[in-house]
């Protein structure tokens, strides 16, 4: 078996233990459970919470003590473990708590496998810039398996959904231990301050206006993608109520709809050299905020039959609003710090995004839609993702008015060539 395969598989199941539940929990929550929108919030602000602390504390005991492929499978059976315990869940308050201990868990193992993953592939002399995108795509691929798999076996609103996310989980978890030694760079991690260590070099960058406008930026679009995770599913699903939908390909398949961004990823990867040699970061980065606008303008007004092309177009306008945001956003930390906190300052813009950006949109937007667009016929999904439209719409404007950068072609060469 070769290298190349055996790190496909352990991609393909790091994000298949993702995609087995995140998409449609809110099935779960609201349709098999009946729990309220205010509290459902919080459930993905765990992955935020989750995100501002563990990661980091993982990476230290890989730098220093344990290899991080052993630390990467403890910490896969362990959330697996974790996932068994989630339908036993009898109010939210449990369940927010047991979600909260799997992403504990969970989201160190991202940054944990790409760690694997290049020690694995440079110990066999291969190139990490080539080879590894095409290894990580299948973690892309298995997102979308598990969604289906999640969806066609009929269960997007049971409780088996984290019985499969856990299986993959404790699977993983085992199979990593055969994967090659990921052994502690104790000379290297001695030779840092705890303030290195910990990342927190990496704020000093705050005193730079243009900086510090780019992260306050990335965390308002990491809440916009918290939006359309915690509520997409459950809005497609939503159509079951009008007797118009009840039947129809959207509401039985839901999530393989939803799927459809996931594939849409994959395509828009392979345009982002052209967009950015050709408009630069700010453009590349407005354009992914334009996208986020009809993401969600297009979900307020579509429908199951005369308007499902607009659903359509919406899951594929997703691939752009996520990879131009997200790759565009680590070039410019990457081509605008200093070499000597690059990696923190990675780190940060991961901090505001998935940790500070998903609690912000994940606690707000529970708040709202159980404020005011919830009644006792339901949500109001069309205010709903009009609301959310307006609010990318808004940062928008705002990024192209403050952020100032001037495009340079050169800059972003190397990757281009890549």
């Amino acid at each position: 078996m070769s290298i190349k395969f055996r790190l496909t598989l352990m991609s393909f199941f790091q994000f298949f233990v993702w995609g087995a539940w995140l998409i449609t929990v809110a099935n779960y929550w609201f349709g098999t459970k009946g729990w309220d929108g205010a509290q459902f919030g919080a459930i993905f602000s765990t992955m935020g919470i989750a995100s501002i602390f563990m990661p980091t504390i993982c990476g230290i005991i890989a730098d220093r003590w344990v290899n991080a492929e052993k630390l990467y499978g403890i910490l896969h059976i362990l959330g697996g473990l974790t996932l068994l315990y989630i339908p036993m869940a009898a109010n939210p308050v449990s369940f927010f708590w047991g979600i909260l201990v799997a992403m504990i868990f969970y989201m160190p193992t991202i940054a944990l496998s790409n760690s694997v993953a290049y020690n694995a592939l440079k110990k066999s002399g291969l190139d990490v810039v080539k080879d590894f995108p095409p290894i990580r795509v299948w973690g892309t691929i298995g997102f979308i398996a598990a969604m289906w798999i999640t969806n066609l076996t009929g269960n997007k609103a049971s409780e088996n959904q984290f019985y499969i996310a856990a299986a993959a989980a404790i699977f993983l978890g085992i199979y990593s231990f055969t994967l090659p030694k990921c052994e502690p760079q104790r000379e290297t991690s001695d030779s840092k301050s705890i303030v290195e260590l910990l990342g927190l070099s990496s704020f000093k960058l705050f005193a730079n206006y243009k900086l510090a406008l780019f992260f306050i930026f990335s965390m308002f679009l990491g809440a916009a993608l918290q939006l359309t995770n915690a509520y997409g599913d459950v809005y497609l699903d939503d159509f079951k109520l009008n007797p118009m939908y009840a039947d129809s390909f959207v509401v039985k398949y839901s999530t393989i709809i939803m799927s459809i961004s996931q594939i849409s990823e994959t395509v828009f990867i392979l345009a982002i050299p052209f967009f950015l040699k050709k408009f630069g970061i700010k453009m590349v980065m407005l354009f992914s905020m334009i996208a986020w606008v009809l993401r969600f303008g297009l979900f307020a007004f579509g429908n199951p039959e005369d308007g499902l092309w607009m659903i359509i177009l919406s899951c594929i306008v997703y691939g752009m609003a996520f990879d131009f945001f997200n790759i565009s956003g680590s070039l410019f930390v990457e081509t605008s710090t200093d070499s000597k906190i690059r990696s923190s300052a990675q780190g940060l813009f991961m901090m505001m995004t998935n940790g500070f950006g998903a609690i912000f949109g994940s606690v707000i937007s529970g708040y709202l839609i159980d404020l005011f667009f919830t009644t006792s016929e339901g949500k109001d999904w069309h205010g709903i993702w009009l609301t959310f439209a307006i609010y990318s719409l808004v940062i928008a404007i705002a990024f192209a008015i403050m952020f100032k950068h001037k495009h340079d072609p050169n800059e972003i060469k190397e990757t281009i060539s890549h």
